[in-house]
C-alpha cells in the first residue's frame, strides 16, 4: 500500500472557499473535530457510499508527511478495515493536487487515470 499520499473527497466549491482561507475544514469540521480521509485502495468504496450521484466534485491528494502528526487510523462504525483521520484543518499546502471527480451517468465513480497507481 501506498501511504505517501491521502486522499479526501469534497466539493470544488468547498476547495475553491478553502484556497481563499489557507486551510481547508469540511462542513462537518465543527462538529466532528477531523476530516475523514481515504488511502487510494478506500476511495471508490467511500465515493458510492458517501457521494453516489452527486456531481462537481474533486478528490484532495494530500502529502502524507506534511499532516503526519495529526493523523489517526481509526474505524469509527466498528468495521476493522482502518481510515486515516486528520484531526487539525488542511493547509493548502499539504495538498498535491484536486483532481476533478465526475460521476457517471448512473451517479457512480471511477478512479481518475491520474490517481491509479
Amino acid at each position: 500500500m501506498n501511504n505517501k499520499f491521502l486522499y479526501h473527497i469534497t466539493s470544488l466549491s468547498e476547495w475553491n472557499t478553502a484556497q481563499s482561507k489557507g486551510e481547508y475544514q469540511p462542513q462537518g469540521f465543527a462538529q466532528e473535530g477531523f476530516i475523514h480521509c481515504s488511502y487510494s485502495h478506500q476511495l471508490l468504496t467511500v465515493a458510492h457510499r458517501f457521494y453516489k450521484g452527486q456531481d462537481g466534485l474533486v478528490i484532495l491528494m494530500i502529502e502524507y508527511s506534511t499532516i503526519s502528526s495529526s493523523l489517526v487510523e481509526e474505524n469509527l462504525e466498528g468495521g476493522t478495515e482502518l481510515y486515516p483521520h486528520i484531526y487539525c484543518p488542511l493547509p493548502i499546502n499539504s495538498v498535491i493536487k484536486a483532481v476533478a471527480f465526475p460521476c457517471d451517468a448512473e451517479g457512480g465513480f471511477i478512479l481518475p487515470e491520474e490517481l491509479k497507481i
